[in-house]
């Protein structure tokens, strides 16, 4: 099954850019990959008609910096909190939930949220996502590769790091 895979963000704004950077190494990798703003009406026309999206942007919510989260979008609402970095007042949150209302979600969307710490303009991505974007990459192509040879493409839930470990 073929996988829309879709990095959002802003390039100019240091972690924001986190999902752009994600979809310009998995095309390195060999991966098809859309770039977007963020924008909730254009991320809903990007993934019409595909039956696996994978969105990528980076997240508010707390945690250590470059953590990544994934979300099966289609299981569980997607709260607006989580991108406060976001120069969007209509964003990813917006466009699933909108998405969703509308009977417009892809049969199976995820999103991959990396945590940032550093959006200001003109800013370079901390070292911390850095690292994130590139484990980010690496898991995605692995998936793509394991559903074009039939496996299951949903995310496998990463090992916790942190305290203790």
């Amino acid at each position: 099954m073929p996988v829309r895979i879709i990095g959002c963000g802003n390039i100019d704004r240091g972690d924001d850019g986190a999902g752009l950077l994600v979809a310009r190494r998995l095309r390195e990798l060999g991966t098809g990959t859309q770039e977007q703003s963020g924008e909730a009406l254009s991320l809903i026309e990007s993934w019409a008609g595909a039956e696996a999206v994978i969105v990528v942007d980076a997240v508010v919510s707390g945690k250590a910096p470059g953590e990544i989260t994934v979300w099966d979008a289609r299981a569980h609402p997607v709260s607006s909190g989580l991108w406060r970095g976001s120069t969007h007042h209509f964003g990813l949150a917006e466009a699933v939930e909108l998405a969703r209302v509308l009977d417009r979600l892809p049969p199976r969307l995820w999103i991959y949220g990396i945590e940032g710490r550093r959006f200001e303009q003109g800013s370079c991505p901390s070292p911390e996502v850095t690292r994130a974007i590139e484990e980010v990459a690496e898991r995605i192509a692995r998936g793509v590769t394991g559903a074009a040879a039939g496996t299951e493409l949903a995310p496998k839930r990463p090992k916790r790091r942190g305290r203790g470990q």
